[in-house]
């Protein structure tokens, strides 16, 4: 599906940038990941590579400049051009209730929004034709829980920076951003890993049930092929639908319970 291109994958040992970069290195993409998790990537390096696939591996700290800059150089030197990328590096520091400090709070901006811009900026030079940016970014950029706000506010700032960059990078790359819900991403840690659900956990989401993984894979699948060219700036949810539902107490088993303040 993706033969001769070279997809870059923002935390790809775990989680679902793991299952990004399996997905597209099944796809025949040569696959260009970072994450800080050296075991785990040298792992799923090695993996992929007996699978005959073509991984490179990059570990660091996305929030440094300095490491995105030679991870760019890395890849440029080895594939000499870039096709696709993904950035779904994050990190929550929770929010106000926490005490989430100020450093802390510009952490999480500086992975979540300030290194996706400048990644895309240090690729711009090495885009293929038909390249697609997909910004990973999540369904708490308009809904949030209490003591999120270093998380659901990162996702803002990467929500809006998609649909400027969708208008920035015209004639050069698509830009469009998809927003996960519930993923249950435990069997990117753990291989024996058995998820145990309850009734209402798979049934308060429209869908039936709560989200894998590969939900997402095929989601950025859907956005980088060159088949959907017209999809551009698009918001893709997926989410099992929970961000449509209108609940109100009472409602269909649903009630409220009210909390002290």
């Amino acid at each position: 599906m993706f033969e001769e291109t070279v997809t870059v994958i923002t935390g790809g040992a775990n989680g679902i940038g793991q299952a990004l970069v399996k997905g597209f290195a099944a796809q025949k993409s040569a696959v260009a990941f970072i994450d800080q998790d050296q075991a785990a990537g040298e792992k799923l390096k090695h993996e992929l590579e007996a699978e005959g696939k073509t991984v490179y591996f990059h570990q660091g700290d996305i929030s440094r400049p300095e490491v995105l800059k030679k991870f760019v150089e890395k890849i440029v030197e080895r594939f000499g051009k870039v096709s696709f990328v993904l950035n779904n590096t994050m990190k929550s520091n929770h929010g106000i209730l926490s005490d989430c400090s100020y450093e802390e709070f510009v952490e999480s901006f500086k992975i979540g929004v300030a290194a996706p811009y400048e990644l895309t900026r240090l690729v711009l030079p090495y885009l293929d034709q038909d390249a697609v940016i997909v910004n990973i970014s999540s369904s708490r950029a308009y809904q949030s829980q209490q003591d999120t706000e270093s998380y659901s506010a990162a996702k803002g700032g990467i929500t809006a920076l998609s649909h400027s960059l969708m208008m920035s990078l015209k004639g050069k790359a698509r830009v469009n951003a998809i927003f996960p819900g519930w993923i249950d991403t435990g069997e990117t840690y753990d291989k024996d890993y058995k998820p145990d659900y309850t009734r209402a956990d798979s049934g308060q989401h429209p869908s039936e049930r709560v989200g894998k993984p590969e939900d997402i894979v095929e989601a950025a699948f859907f956005l980088c092929d060159p088949k959907n060219s017209f999809v551009n700036g698009a918001e893709l949810f997926v989410d099992g639908g929970m961000s449509k539902q209108m609940i109100y107490a009472d409602d269909e088993g649903w009630s409220y319970q009210q909390q002290e303040r």
